[in-house]
């Protein structure tokens, strides 16, 4: 797979995305991460890439034309379909269905804005879905660019070192994560849940399948409206929470 990223601050971007795990997976070549200094494609000495906004207000919107040429040269070096994401707190929510969708495409442009906004005539000519983190804004869309990266990058395989690595993490299968715990077993006097010590794998499943339901029902009712809860496991674990419910 491969991420173009058309940004001010190619630098920043790059630096983060060379770590960890998504840093391990370019050097492997499984995945390859371009960020594209979108000043490089202006026509003018000063490397200007705004104007006022026609209609007047306060500061300033990117202009189309060096945000067009950088995106020609990203498609170019894809050098296959590419797939256009702008970044922008008018797009819908991104979540972890988009991070499996997005996933399973060959070639990513993701386009950072900054200032006021950018020319819409770009985003209607060039772009192919808007996607927003949250309800809230932040001055660029490099952070939002390199959250949906790092996302995407985690679902492509070979990225991780198997699918049980992402499979019960919060989000994937509709549920919360449930809590996890490490050494040592009583840490300032708080024990590991003891079934956890148990080495039963079977009651291990069904401890852990318990407490996501309730975190995700305590915590994200609206993802708990959504799941089935149909098996005749969950309705037994549904019947126990009841009762602790019940018991205090």
């Amino acid at each position: 797979m491969r991420i173009d990223i058309l940004t001010l601050f190619p630098d920043s971007v790059g630096d983060v995305l060379s770590e960890s795990i998504i840093g391990r997976a370019q050097e492997r070549g499984i995945v390859r991460i371009e960020a594209h200094q979108i000043r490089e494609y202006t026509t003018n000495k000063q490397c200007q890439v705004d104007d006022y906004p026609y209609g007047g207000g306060r500061g300033a919107v990117m202009q189309a034309d060096p945000l067009y040429n950088c995106w020609l040269h990203a498609c170019e070096e894809a050098a296959g379909p590419v797939h256009t994401i702008f970044l922008s707190p008018c797009g819908h929510t991104f979540c972890q269905a988009d991070a499996i969708r997005l996933s399973k495409m060959e070639n990513l442009v993701l386009v950072c804005g900054h200032y006021e906004g950018v020319d819409q005539r770009f985003i209607d000519e060039c772009v192919d879905e808007e996607i927003s983190m949250g309800d809230f804004v932040l001055t660029g869309g490099e952070i939002p660019a390199m959250a949906v990266t790092d996302a995407v990058c985690r679902m492509v395989p070979g990225v991780l070192p198997d699918a049980e690595c992402f499979e019960e993490e919060s989000h994937y299968n509709g549920l919360l994560e449930y809590p996890q715990y490490s050494r040592p077993a009583v840490w300032h006097g708080l024990e590991v849940p003891e079934i956890l010590r148990s080495g039963d794998h079977g009651k291990i499943v069904r401890w852990r399948r318990k407490m996501a339901l309730r975190r995700t029902r305590d915590r994200r009712p609206d993802m708990y409206e959504k799941l089935d809860l149909s098996s005749k496991q969950d309705q037994k674990l549904l019947l126990e929470m009841e009762q602790e419910d019940a018991n205090g």
